[in-house]
């Protein structure tokens, strides 16, 4: 039995999201659960009908786990039983699994995923500074993976502010020092710039800071998935900067699901 195949006794796992056209879960993941019989799909659900939505989903008896995007990675966290320790430090998750009681237990393993991608590739996250643009579902569970990986300085932004206060004073005593609103020179400075925002999912979407800007020898970094080549990583790769792209962080991914859900 392989993911790619449904049967009267499947197991269910759904990605919710809206939209869920850009999610790459469902073609990664499912060629990886060769010999379970069990199948991920994707749920296009919108943020009012969420709670109701999730509460349908987890009276369904072959439903096992549920995966998280934007804009839902907030909320999610308001309607599981229990949140794990990124959940509960970063106010977001990315994944929700059913425990044998019937409880719900949501964890967030973007960051987790951001960081083992950016090593994995070469940048060295500790003793760095980065600059994270945009602390929404993924970009809070980011800022509090770097400063778990031993970053020297997170320097934040999000165009609101209240999401960036809540955040600052959620982690910045848990590490204090480390972690601080960004100033206007962050851009120039900076070891590594991400885009943790939605910006370049659509084509006409400006871009969320200008690559020019940002240090020569700096990495630009974009989590937007779809497409693989986002017009802030263009420009960036055309100005001369290092480039990660978004698909690394759900790669990385892949060995926390295997452990969260119980896959082999």
């Amino acid at each position: 039995m392989t993911g790619a195949r449904v049967s009267g006794t499947t197991r269910l796992y759904g990605v919710l999201g809206d939209p869920v056209a850009q999610v790459r879960a469902p073609g990664l993941l499912n060629p990886l659960l060769t010999g379970l019989d069990a199948v991920v799909v994707p749920v296009h659900v919108s943020a009012e009908d969420l709670a109701e939505v999730v509460g349908g989903l987890t009276r369904i008896g072959n439903l096992d786990g549920l995966l998280v995007t934007v804009p839902h990675k907030a909320a999610v966290c308001g309607l599981a039983d229990e949140l794990g320790p990124a959940a509960s430090l970063s106010g977001t998750a990315n994944a929700m699994r059913r425990g044998p009681d019937g409880r719900w237990l949501a964890e967030n393993f973007d960051g987790l995923g951001f960081v083992r991608g950016l090593e994995a590739s070469g940048h060295t996250v500790r003793d760095r500074h980065v600059l994270l643009v945009g602390v929404g579902g993924a970009g809070s569970a980011i800022a509090v993976a770097l400063l778990t990986a031993g970053i020297a300085r997170v320097s934040v932004h999000d165009i609101d502010g209240t999401r960036l206060d809540a955040l600052l004073s959620r982690l910045g005593p848990r590490w204090p020092g480390r972690l601080r609103a960004a100033e206007p020179g962050d851009l120039g400075t900076a070891d590594i710039v991400v885009n943790a925002t939605p910006l370049g999912m659509r084509p006409r979407d400006p871009l969320p800071f200008d690559p020019g800007a940002v240090r020569a020898d700096a990495v630009v970094a974009d989590i937007v998935m779809k497409p693989h080549e986002t017009a802030l990583l263009r420009e960036a790769a055309t100005a001369g900067r290092r480039v990660h792209h978004g698909i690394h962080m759900l790669e990385k991914q892949v060995t926390c699901y295997r452990e969260f859900f119980g896959w082999p």
